[in-house]
């Protein structure tokens, strides 16, 4: 067994990298918030990937938040390469409102960087971005959390995936 399962189930994203014909979508689960103020947060990915390579070359990216209704697009945007599987996947590419990578419209939330910082762990690279903007659907994020009958993705494994229990377990 990998090491680095004994972290999972872990939350699932769709990092959007590009614009124009170069748009890209791929998933990630290695997506964490790095600071409250200034908002930021960090996404590792390995630099044979096509979203990498776009991330360098126009030092801006867009995490977006997937549902379950949207778990065939993830796995085409986790298992085929480049912008090309964009034609094979359902979702709709729209504007953003900070950056010139676009938001995805049917995810829960879009999240706009700009890149503050990149660093090199092994064999994936750190881009941390610095927050300009998100936009996101609010009856998924009443009274400031999330709504867990959205169907919030996560990743178990290679071709599994869960969502959280609409229970709250609080502690005391």
């Amino acid at each position: 067994m990998e090491g680095y399962r004994l972290l999972y189930p872990m939350r699932t994203y769709l990092v959007v990298s590009g614009h124009g014909d170069e748009a890209n979508v791929m998933a990630a689960d290695w997506v964490t918030v790095l600071s409250f103020d200034p908002f930021m947060v960090g996404v590792a990915i390995a630099p044979k990937r096509t979203t990498h390579k776009l991330i360098k070359k126009y030092n801006e990216f867009v995490i977006s938040v997937p549902s379950l209704e949207m778990l065939r697009d993830v796995w085409i945007a986790g298992t085929k390469k480049g912008p090309s599987k964009l034609k094979d996947m359902g979702i709709t590419l729209v504007p953003s409102r900070k950056v010139k990578v676009p938001s995805i419209k049917e995810a829960l939330a879009n999240i706009e960087c700009e890149v503050y910082d990149t660093k090199d762990y092994g064999d994936h690279t750190l881009f941390v971005g610095k927050v300009l903007a998100y936009t996101y659907k609010e009856e998924a994020f009443e009274g400031g959390k999330p709504n867990l009958k959205f169907n919030f993705l996560a990743h178990v494994s290679w071709s599994e995936f869960v969502t959280f229990q609409d229970k709250i377990y609080r502690a005391e």
